[in-house]
Parts: structure tokens; C-alpha cells; sequence
């Protein structure tokens, strides 16, 4: 049932890669299993097109890239407070953070409109990076691991050599945390892909075309009139937009999944 599920779901990527490669006349025609000749025709029609293609790339990897080293790290640093410190709401601040994941971000997305407008933040990769940290799934992460292989003898040690917190956090719990590197690597390319993919805040925020990310441009083709939508461009576009992230997958794959089954099993 598995092998079948995952072909189901591999099947529509192939068919992406395949109309990537046929003109839009041909993907009016309807499906085909074989790649036609027209890939290098979409990709020039594409490069030449008003989307600023390659501005959305470097917008998505910065947005992307920082966002997901920020909430590995912060994320950490939480649950290590969280792990360490003892005060009297240490369990419902815990509890509260894992509720953050039950709000959805359309619920909140309007306040946030109007206060980025009020601080002139608007055209600004700043809103989509800082917020990014607050990620409860990878801190609950971090936290089943610290719980299960963090004593608090190290910490206690560190102290008592004189070691500041920061040190401590930076020059003792992080290379502690180096044989945990599958979790940390897993947990940082989720947070990739999920700022990558994220579509809803930044067609908020952004409205300059040069800084807009990948997912933006992607709709903004989609939505062209009749006489100027291009499928083929469409289907290049969005094949464009998902190969770094397979790519990254494929390098880091090992290291991703056992990172959930350690995660897993740790929780």
C-alpha cells in the first residue's frame, strides 16, 4: 500500500518535469507521458517574460535560508530554557507554546498587515525572517531530545566553572548537541521548505516586483489573462522553483529521515 502511495505521489512530479517540456498548445491537448522538445523554448520564453525570475530565486533563498537558521537556532535556545530553568509556569509556557501551532496564520494575518504598515516594514524581507523564529514543532523537537539526552550535571558543571549562560548555551550545549546533528539537519530543511513554499504573508507584504519570492511570481503567472498565459512558462516555472528544494532533499535525505525517527523515537 505504501509503494503504491508513493508512486501515486511521485506520478504528479513526474508530470510536471513533462509539461515543463511541451508548449501550451500541447498541454491544452491533455496528458501525455512523454516529454515533448519545447523545454529550452519554455525556459527562454521564461528568462524573457516580465517575471523577474532570478530576483525571486535570491529572494526565496535569503527569505528561506535565514528564516530556517534562525528557528534552529532560537529554537533550541527556548527549549533549553525551557529544559533547564525551573519557575512555577515552566509547564504552561510549555503548553502554551505547543498550542501556537493550533492558530492559523490567516487568523492573525490582518493585525499583522496593519502593524507591519504602521512600522514601515512593508517591501521588507524582515517581517517574513524574524517571525519565522517562533516555530513550536522544532522546539518540541529539540526539547524530547534534551529531555532524553541533556543531564543537567553538564550545566550545573559550567556554572560552576563560571561560565555565563550564552557561554554555556553556545560552548557547551551546542557541541553536545552534534551527534544530534540528523535532528538539527532535518528540523532546518522543514523550516526551509516551509518558508520556501510560503505564499499567503509574503503576497501580503511584498508588492514590488524585484523582491518578490518564487511562489508570488508563480501566481502572478498563473493569473494572466487568456491571451497571455503561457502553460508551458507556468509548468517551467514552477518545475524551476521546486528543483533546489529536491535537490537539497536528495543531499540531505539520509540525514532527514533519521532525524524524524530519532525524533520519533525520542518522543
Amino acid at each position: 500500500v505504501l509503494i503504491f502511495i508513493s508512486i501515486l505521489c511521485l506520478f504528479w512530479f513526474y508530470v510536471l518535469f513533462v509539461n515543463a517540456t511541451r508548449s501550451h498548445a500541447q498541454i491544452q491537448l491533455g496528458f501525455s507521458a512523454l516529454p515533448s522538445g519545447e523545454f529550452m523554448n519554455n525556459w527562454v520564453h521564461l528568462m524573457h517574460s516580465s517575471q523577474p525570475v532570478w530576483n525571486g530565486l535570491f529572494n526565496s533563498v535569503i527569505v528561506a535560508a535565514f528564516s530556517a537558521i534562525l528557528t534552529t537556532y532560537f529554537s533550541c535556545m527556548t527549549a533549553y530554557a525551557i529544559h533547564v530553568y525551573n519557575f512555577k509556569l515552566k509547564n504552561v509556557m510549555f503548553t502554551f507554546i505547543l498550542m501556537i501551532m493550533m492558530i492559523p496564520t490567516q487568523v492573525t494575518a490582518l493585525g499583522f498587515y496593519r502593524l507591519m504598515m504602521d512600522w514601515n516594514l512593508m517591501d521588507s524581507f524582515i517581517p517574513l525572517i524574524i517571525p519565522a523564529i517562533a516555530a513550536p514543532v522544532v522546539f518540541f523537537y529539540m526539547k524530547q531530545y534534551m529531555d532524553s539526552s541533556l543531564p543537567l550535571e553538564i550545566v550545573e558543571a559550567s556554572r560552576i566553572d563560571g561560565a555565563g549562560e550564552f557561554k554555556t548555551f553556545n560552548m557547551m550545549i551546542l557541541p553536545i548537541m552534534k551527534p544530534n546533528c540528523a535532528i538539527k539537519i532535518g528540523n532546518v530543511f522543514f523550516a526551509f521548505v516551509q518558508s520556501w513554499n510560503n505564499y499567503f504573508i509574503p503576497s501580503l507584504l511584498l508588492t514590488e516586483n524585484k523582491k518578490k519570492t518564487l511562489p508570488i511570481l508563480i501566481a502572478q503567472l498563473r493569473s494572466a489573462d487568456f491571451l497571455k498565459k503561457d502553460m508551458g512558462q507556468v509548468y517551467m516555472m514552477i518545475a524551476f522553483s521546486i528543483f533546489p528544494v529536491i535537490v537539497v532533499y536528495l543531499l540531505l535525505s539520509k540525514h532527514i529521515v533519521q532525524g524524524v525517527a530519532l525524533g520519533s523515537v525520542k518522543g
